[in-house]
């Protein structure tokens, strides 16, 4: 680190949230993108519900093999 910082007046902590609650991005290939977004107008859902049932009946199977 270089010396010219000045942490001399610095808060420890002071923007920390424990409670706070980060959302990740989450990349989808074009075509799967595609699909997705074609699906939720027919069905008149946002995108994310239907991503987050499919995820959810995913894990649900994963958890039953496991």
């Amino acid at each position: 680190m270089k010396k010219e910082y000045d942490f001399s007046k610095g808060v420890r902590g002071k923007f920390y949230h424990p409670d706070a609650q980060l959302n990740l991005p989450i990349y989808l290939d074009s075509d799967v993108a595609e699909f997705i977004h074609k699906y939720a107008r027919e069905k008149n859902i946002e995108t994310e519900k239907i991503v987050n049932e499919w995820l959810r009946k995913d894990i649900a199977m994963i958890r039953s093999i496991l």
